[in-house]
């Protein structure tokens, strides 16, 4: 590993828009959502309108980004939400928004790894026969994991752009294939109907329809070494149409190879080969073995995206002495925070080793339930940093913004996002697939509120004992310059 250096910032201007956008819907993870994350949900939830969820979502976090991005451009921080948080409620919410960030993101990049090491495994069983166990290609995917860490954030960025242009690639392929040879039902649009989120099952469509955004929001994280503000705003509305638009095509697609009617019954009988059953009954035996090949790489690009978020997390909280001050450390070569990655190599490998030794069921406890788990706090985020953008601007009069863009369409997302933030939660035990009555579906909502309690104590003790430590929270690269006993005028 390169030498590290304490350091105020990450490396400035490496990132242009189409790098950011490689990072942001590389870590949603487009064929592992269409493949895995929408067919579990059909076969779970047993609801057909996953294809309009996306849909709906993605306007709900466009309006959220209005106010989200406009932040953005005065508000620099490798631990965004964290941030934004601090500078737009308190301090204290700050640190509780950092902590939860970290414990969501450590929990999104756990399960995409078990996910990547099962997939791995199943693939190299596929077309060699032989049977390697999942924990070892998790292993190896987070040892080359490991290495990408340190290495220049835009040498990352082409590796990323490689592999997402090739996933993409094949599910639009995949799409046309479906809708060029439908079901007996034809092509229809039953799915997409909006009258689905007027009825019960509007929860779940949406909950499902929420985790496969997760990921979106990560243009922010990479603002410090984005070649200016505007870069992100760009990077982060092009994220989200492409996220939604592929998403909502692609599931639309599945229903209409395998008719409206017929396509939770066939996710039930296929579970997440359902993708490539119905890409094998329509093109040539190649393109399915490469679909398969793309799904692991899939998996593997959203690993190495997220793990780049966790360590810029720790990264922040380090500089501004929240956490660690090793972890505001950075490679003398690279700039980039070489101890945050470190640390998240070390703790993903611990949870995906008390998996493997406990016999636990990687996909069922580790993929699937950590990355619900883990889109629960960072819906939970959202709806903070939403109230947060409102409460910024409420302060910071002369930012040159209409109130639409500052306070209204804020407003507007933090309202919507409640909503579903209630619907998720009353919601959970069938998003887990678990039955009535189930102590998963309050335990793990539950442990959310510990980690915010925890975090706002930890804040509250900066606070009273360690005034100057606390004075640098959420500052950024501005941090190490705050004095002690300073009270910056933009956080309180």
């Amino acid at each position: 590993m390169p030498p590290s250096k304490v350091s105020a910032a990450l490396a400035r201007a490496r990132l242009g828009v189409t790098s950011i956008v490689f990072f942001t819907v590389a870590a949603a993870a487009p064929e592992t959502v269409v493949g895995g994350g929408a067919v579990s949900g059909f076969a779970v939830s047993g609801v057909t309108g996953i294809p309009l969820g996306y849909l709906a979502i993605a306007l709900i976090l466009g309006l959220f980004a209005i106010g989200y991005v406009t932040m953005s451009q005065h508000v620099e921080n490798a631990g965004a939400f964290y941030a934004y948080v601090a500078k737009g409620l308190s301090r204290v919410a700050g640190t509780a928004a950092g902590g939860l960030a970290l414990v969501s993101y450590l929990m999104i990049l756990a399960s995409l790894l078990g996910g990547f090491g099962v997939g791995a495994a199943a693939f190299v069983q596929q077309i060699s026969g032989v049977e390697v166990s999942w924990w070892v290609l998790s292993a190896a995917g987070l040892a080359l994991i490991a290495v990408l860490g340190v290495l220049r954030i835009d040498v990352n960025g082409r590796v990323l752009g490689v592999l997402l242009l090739a996933e993409v690639a094949i599910i639009l392929v995949y799409d046309a294939a479906f809708v060029s040879a439908p079901s007996d039902a034809g092509v229809v649009l039953d799915t997409l109907n909006p009258a689905q989120l007027m009825t019960s099952a509007a929860g779940v469509i949406l909950v499902i329809a929420f985790t496969g955004f997760i990921g979106f929001e990560n243009s922010t994280v990479l603002a410090e070494e984005a070649k200016n503000p505007r870069t992100v705003i760009y990077a982060t509305y092009i994220s989200l149409v492409v996220i939604g638009g592929l998403y909502s095509l692609s599931t639309w697609a599945m229903t209409v190879a395998t008719g409206p009617d017929a396509i939770v019954s066939q996710a039930e009988t296929h579970s997440t080969e359902l993708l490539f059953v119905l890409a094998g009954q329509r093109l040539p035996g190649a393109l399915v073995t490469i679909g398969s090949a793309l799904y692991v790489t899939s998996l593997f690009a959203a690993t190495l995206s997220f793990h780049h978020v966790c360590a810029r997390y720790f990264f922040a909280l380090g500089r501004e002495g929240i956490g660690l001050r090793w972890w505001g450390t950075t490679s003398s070569r690279t700039s980039a925070p070489a101890a945050g990655s470190l640390t998240t190599t070390a703790i993903v490998a611990v949870v995906v080793a008390l998996v493997a030794v406990t016999g636990l069921d990687p996909i069922t406890y580790l993929f699937f339930w950590g990355a619900s788990v883990g889109a629960l706090g960072v819906l939970t985020l959202v709806l903070l940093t939403s109230i947060a953008v409102v409460g910024y601007f409420i302060r910071e009069r002369d930012h040159g913004h209409g109130r639409w863009r500052t306070a209204v369409a804020p407003a507007l997302a933090a309202a919507v996002l409640a909503v579903v933030l209630v619907l998720t939660v009353t919601s959970f035990g069938t998003v887990l697939g678990v039955p009535d009555g189930d102590p998963a579906a309050w335990a793990l909502p539950l442990g959310f509120v510990v980690v915010l309690a925890l975090g706002a104590g930890w804040g509250a003790v900066l606070k009273r004992f360690r005034p100057e430590t606390y004075a640098r929270i959420g500052m950024g690269a501005r941090a190490t310059t705050v004095q002690a006993g300073a009270e910056p005028a933009d956080v309180h």
